[in-house]
């Protein structure tokens, strides 16, 4: 199956066109006229999941290994390092970003991880649900099921009514949150005072966290395609020690 062919159905499961501008989501390396037989998904890439992929396959990551023009080809530094691989490789590399975050990732997450029912199922990149729990019964819930070995959280109610999520980084967005809870990750000091203050309650859910579960949203998508389609993930670059 052709490469190209590939971009079109994914064009079709979560436009292209849909990104922010700031993103880089699309075709970003490799030939897109190759046949090729191997599908991987993955949240990111890193130098140790790219020595575990077949050469001559295509790779569909969350995060764009390019974000910004590259100005100096340097082999021993990131992203080069990847990108130099890939090519000894003939890897192609396709990202769905933003695109896809505001199609399938957030609600994936809310229904298949959290077991919720969307009140919103989409409103850019919220996804709105009821809840009816205690703030610390449903904090304790969320991060037991995305298997959060830490947890902050910003608690200004006692009782969550509904809750809004946006997986990834999401702080920036509190001011539009109308629920009484917000779900996201890389939360900001300034940002959890400005939510605790407007009777916001946060819980930081990580961001590889929140959007590790990528691979498998999309592999819903791709699973009867003529190809072998496979669930793979990079590593958390954080690790915690308690």
């Amino acid at each position: 199956m052709k490469i190209a062919e590939i971009y079109d159905i994914l064009n079709r499961v979560s436009p292209f066109e849909l990104q922010e501008e700031w993103d880089n989501s699309g075709f970003l390396v490799g030939d897109i006229e190759k046949e090729i037989k191997n599908i991987y998904l993955s949240i990111d890439i890193d130098s140790s999941l790219i020595e575990d992929l077949e050469s001559d396959s295509l790779l569909i990551t969350h995060h764009p290994l390019i974000f910004k023009g590259i100005k100096k080809f340097d082999y021993s530094k990131y992203p080069v390092n990847i990108i130099k691989r890939m090519v000894e490789k003939n890897i192609s590399l396709i990202s769905m970003h933003t695109n896809f975050d505001k199609t399938h990732l957030n609600k994936y997450v809310v229904r298949e991880i959290l077991g919720y029912d969307l009140i919103v199922s989409v409103e850019d990149y919220f996804c709105t649900f009821e809840v009816n729990e205690a703030f610390e019964d449903f904090a304790k819930s969320v991060a037991k099921k995305l298997d959060l070995e830490s947890l902050r959280v910003v608690k200004a109610n006692n009782f969550v009514n509904t809750a809004t999520i946006t997986t990834g980084s999401g702080g920036e967005l509190i001011k539009y949150i109308k629920s009484d809870c917000f779900l996201t990750g890389d939360i900001k000091y300034h940002q959890a005072l400005e939510a605790k203050e407007n009777k916001i309650s946060l819980i930081d859910i990580g961001h590889f966290e929140s959007e590790k579960y990528f691979a498998d949203a999309l592999f819903k998508e791709l699973q009867n395609l003529p190809v072998k389609v496979i669930i793979t993930n990079s590593k958390n670059p954080f690790t915690y020690i308690s």
